[in-house]
């Protein structure tokens, strides 16, 4: 078998005495990049006692939602904004560090707050929340928080790509590069991309998911073009339908006698591979999705920065949004109209009591003032808008029915049985001796009793 330092995709992998993965050279765990403790502070739990929080910093470290709608509401300075703990860290870096996705969504309205300010080693809430795993929490700051920049370099030269990959988030990974992250950014001290560090540290599954971007750097299962079809169903069925001659059918039996079934990777463009992808797209039969893309005819692909929402409502009209499709790449407005309604029309076709439309988490709350306009709101799984759907839970009117005893099998004779040993044989005579004694008392008391009420009818 090939070592692994022969396959060139994997590469030489992680040294065994660990100066591979320390990066300026040093014996101590704090130069260590796979201790968690050099990168993520541990951060003491703040004694809450019941009392809500009176700075927005200690809002979100507490996860006290409602103080900080509160502070929200009354209005908040830029110093109270800008405050940091001793490690350079404010409100927004602690709930990406802990993933507190409540607060994350609650600070989108809050003024004054720069997303990609940095902490004492040069992190931003992106590069915290990428290496701590917290994919919503990376989701919701690439596509809410406007300007969120994915290339900032800490005092190692590492992005958060880098970050994500040495620290084995995959779908972090995934979710940098489809937003227009850079895959071949260089650290500045040992000059390697997110591609050679997973591979330095040992994540060959991270490695493996970025070359399949690479092999595939279009979702276009996600843009409205995309038809669910698999183009090599005819080809195959025709081939499987033909008529063999009968050298090809012993060959074929021979193949299937001999051959050794060994578990493989689903092949490119096949069965399992097209079922993926069109039970993920926009219009699967299969699936029923619960949201729609703002931007369907421009689909994510791989070196494309996406723009996110805020800056597609400043960039564009409302009109010119609700007409068409925005297409990030080069602004362009297509004149496709969109096939999902509003919020508001589908809030009032589903439900017409007004208590029931919208939840706390809405875009459309009125306690937080909203990022995009009502008409642009979507369905979506992490914070829905429209009406909440009212649940009934009825009783079955059938009983229910009562399993039926198994019935005991008859004790089949011929076979051998098992060993019986001789002082359960002994204990099982001397109880049934018994229960015959009993048996024979009772019989004699009854035949006794009954003479004894003969002889007194007799007398009288």
């Amino acid at each position: 078998m090939a070592a692994a330092a022969e396959d060139p995709h994997l590469g030489p992998g992680p040294d065994e005495d660990g100066s591979e993965v320390s990066l300026f050279g040093g014996g101590s765990d704090s130069d260590s990049l796979l201790s968690d403790d050099s990168v993520l502070p541990n951060y003491r739990r703040e004694a809450a006692n019941g009392s809500p929080a009176a700075t927005l910093y200690k809002a979100c470290a507490r996860n006290q939602l409602h103080s900080l709608r509160r502070i929200l509401e009354r209005g908040v300075t830029k110093d109270e904004v800008e405050e940091v703990d001793i490690n350079g860290w404010n409100g927004l870096m602690v709930a990406c560090c802990k993933g507190f996705l409540d607060i994350v969504y609650g600070l989108h309205s809050c003024p004054f707050l720069d997303i990609n300010v940095q902490d004492n080693e040069g992190n931003t809430a992106l590069m915290i929340a990428s290496q701590a795993g917290h994919v919503c929490t990376v989701m919701y700051l690439l596509n809410y928080f406007p300007g969120a920049d994915a290339e900032i370099r800490d005092c190692r030269g590492f992005t958060a790509l880098i970050k994500a990959a040495m620290t084995g988030r995959n779908d972090i990974v995934a979710a940098l590069i489809m937003a227009g992250a850079d895959i071949y950014a260089v650290d500045a001290t040992r000059g390697k991309c997110a591609m050679d560090w997973a591979l330095t540290t040992g994540r060959y599954d991270t490695s493996f998911r970025i070359r399949r971007l690479i092999l595939r750097p279009k979702a276009e299962q996600f843009c409205e073009s995309y038809v669910p079809e698999w183009p090599e169903l005819g080809h195959r069925v025709t081939k499987a339908t033909a008529e063999r001659t009968a050298s090809e059918k012993i060959t074929q039996r021979l193949k299937n006698t001999f051959s050794f079934r060994i578990p493989r990777d689903p092949q490119d463009n096949g069965v399992l591979d097209h079922m993926v992808r069109m039970t993920t797209g926009i219009h699967s039969p299969l699936v029923t999705t619960g949201c729609h893309p703002l931007c369907p005819t421009s689909p994510p692909e791989v070196g494309k920065r996406r723009l996110a929402v805020p800056e597609l409502v400043r960039k564009y009209t409302l009109r010119e949004v609700e007409v068409g499709a925005v297409c990030h790449s080069d602004g362009s407005v297509s004149l496709i109209p969109p096939s999902v309604p509003s919020s508001d029309s589908i809030a009032t076709a589903c439900c017409a009591e007004a208590e029931r439309r919208g939840s706390m988490l809405s875009l459309a709350s009125t306690k937080v003032t909203s990022f995009i306009p009502r008409g642009l709101a979507r369905r979506n799984s992490v914070f829905p808008s429209g009406c909440i759907p009212q649940i009934n839970v009825s009783r079955s009117a059938d009983a229910t029915p009562k399993k039926e005893k198994k019935k005991k099998k008859k004790k089949q004779t011929g076979y051998l049985e098992p060993p019986q040993w001789r002082y359960k044989v002994l204990k099982e005579e001397k109880k049934k001796a018994e229960n015959e004694n009993d048996k024979k008392e009772k019989r004699e008391k009854d035949k006794k009793e009954k003479r004894e009420k003969d002889k007194k009818a007799k007398k009288k």
